[in-house]
């Protein structure tokens, strides 16, 4: 992923917060709307904390979900914020989605609980099921799995230990 230095980007594949962003010289990838309209943007990792904040200074102050999937066995996770500007329009309030891309084999996010308070029990769950550890989250353990579980229920090439598929009798 290029770092965004210059307004190169034209308005089909770039929303407001990602000119925002590009004039204040944030790194991200803008990656077009999706089918509601929501400006979607792509973020590295390592720079996710830093660049978290600016959509919180533009009025992005509600983390309405974060999730995560994981896209391909032995592929990449992605952790999913979407965030909501609450405070001009309460009956169409201004959305963004922004994606970070994690490898299988370091998956570490830092965390934006201390920006957004919401966060917690959503990044706790995106570690129970898909591994992604969320740096700095001062509660990051287990919610429905028991400690004891060994693996990331959700990814793709998870095998259930001790799983055996009975056949049907009939």
């Amino acid at each position: 992923m290029s770092t965004v230095s210059e307004d190169k980007f034209n308005t089909e594949t770039r929303g407001r917060l990602s000119a925002w962003s590009t004039r204040h010289k944030f790194s991200h990838r803008p990656l077009g709307y999706d089918y509601r309209g929501v400006e979607t943007l792509q973020v590295k990792s390592e720079e996710w904390l830093s660049v978290a904040v600016a959509p919180y200074a533009y009025g992005f102050n509600y983390l309405r979900s974060q999730c995560a999937y994981d896209s391909a066995p032995g592929g990449s996770s992605v952790s999913v914020y979407h965030l909501t500007q609450m405070r001009d329009q309460p009956d169409q309030p201004e959305e963004v989605c922004t994606k970070i891309f994690v490898p299988r084999k370091n998956p570490r996010i830092p965390s934006v609980y201390w920006v957004w308070k919401s966060s917690d029990l959503q990044e706790r769950e995106s570690y129970d099921m898909l591994g992604i550890i969320h740096q700095g989250h001062p509660h990051l353990r287990r919610i429905p799995m028991p400690e004891s579980w060994v693996g990331w229920p959700l990814r793709k090439d998870y095998v259930v230990p001790n799983f055996y598929e009975l056949q049907d009798a009939y």
